[in-house]
């Protein structure tokens, strides 16, 4: 009888655990709307929870001066050629700068991998401004990498947005 009661404990913690993952992802919703010329976009400051294997979009950024990544890049001030494996990650992943100059692994759903650098975020709050390259904001699940990155997971870039997964190494 003892051993059934632990087993019920067991389970009613795992029950709880699993719900309370749940509410955590289920909470990273938009907390306002910024409205620019031609559409309104939610903002987010929040992003998915990271993984062994987190889930998100990759896009197509150019890092360079007066590419589409807008100024300079958040973790360094610096602009850098698309030869460079890099990338910038949502507001909630870019956490404030605390994955800055980190390296992060991708793989992509054709099963290549790369390693790729932080070095920016992909604004998930502001955006339609000339600091953002006039692009509305970011999804919050959004992974924008250079060409660089693109090119190592053997991706068409005219794709414009894959799914892909990511995590820290």
């Amino acid at each position: 009888m003892e051993n059934h009661k632990l087993f019920l404990y067991a389970m009613a913690f795992i029950s709880t655990i699993f719900l309370l993952s749940s509410t955590i992802s289920a909470d990273c919703q938009p907390y306002g709307t910024l409205i620019c010329p031609g559409g309104s976009y939610p903002k987010y400051s929040c992003s998915p929870p990271v993984t062994g294997s987190t889930s998100a979009k990759l896009t197509l950024n150019s890092f360079e001066e007066g590419g589409d990544g807008g100024a300079p890049s958040e973790c360094d001030g610096q602009y850098h050629p698309n030869s460079e494996r890099i990338v910038a990650l949502s507001t909630g992943w870019y956490a404030g700068g605390s994955r800055c100059l980190r390296t992060i692994i991708i793989t992509a759903q054709n099963g290549r991998t790369t390693t790729a650098r932080v070095v920016d975020e992909c604004d998930s709050q502001n955006g339609c401004d000339s600091e953002h390259a006039y692009q509305p904001p970011c999804n919050n699940n959004i992974v924008d990498g250079s060409s660089a990155v693109w090119e190592a997971l053997g991706l068409n870039q005219d794709d414009g947005v894959v799914d892909i997964t990511w995590s820290m190494v």
